[in-house]
C-alpha cells in the first residue's frame, strides 16, 4: 500500500516548569535514537486534535488537553515521502508521562534543544521554541529595565 503523501504527523509542545518534553526514538523505527515532540501519524477519520490526544494516551499514558496550534513543518524525506508536521501546544491534565513507545523521555530548557539531534521536519519547531525563549527572556530584561544601556 502506497504511502499517503504528504504524510499528516501531529506532536505536542508540552512544556512544564520552563521544560519541554522531548522523546528517543527506538532503535528500528524510522530515524532511530533521534529526539522529537510526543506524538504520531493521524488516522483516516481523525482531526489533528483527536489523533495528538490518542497518540499521548498509547505513547506517554497521559490525558492531554490540546491546545492552540503552534506551528507547521514540512519536510520531503524523498521525492515520494513528504511529512507535514501539525505542532500543538499541550498541557498534561492527568498521568505521568511514561515510557511505552519511546526510548527514552527528558525534561530540557528550550535553549538546551540545539544539543539534541532531531528529524529534519522538527527542526523548524526547535528553532521557533529557542526563538520564542529568546524573545521572552528579552521581554523581561526590558520590564525589568535591564536592557539599555548603562550608565
Amino acid at each position: 500500500m502506497k504511502k499517503k503523501n504528504p504524510m499528516i504527523v501531529v506532536a505536542a509542545v508540552i512544556e512544564r516548569d520552563g521544560r519541554i518534553l522531548i522523546a528517543k526514538r527506538k532503535p528500528g523505527w524510522h530515524e532511530a535514537g533521534k529526539w522529537e515532540f510526543p506524538g504520531g501519524t493521524l488516522e483516516e477519520g481523525e482531526t489533528p486534535e483527536q489523533c495528538l490526544k490518542r497518540e499521548l494516551q498509547e505513547e506517554l499514558a497521559v490525558v492531554a488537553e490540546i491546545g492552540h496550534p503552534f506551528c507547521t513543518s514540512e519536510y520531503s524525506y524523498t521525492p515520494d515521502w513528504t511529512i507535514r508536521l501539525l505542532v500543538y501546544q499541550t498541557i498534561i491534565i492527568s498521568g505521568v508521562p511514561t515510557l511505552t513507545d519511546h526510548e527514552e523521555l527528558r525534561w530540557v530548557k528550550a535553549i538546551d534543544l540545539v544539543n539534541y539531534d532531531f528529524p529534519e521536519a522538527d527542526r523548524p519547531v526547535v528553532e521557533k521554541l529557542i526563538t520564542l525563549n529568546e524573545c521572552s527572556k528579552n521581554h523581561g530584561a526590558e520590564r525589568d529595565g535591564k536592557s539599555g544601556p548603562s550608565e
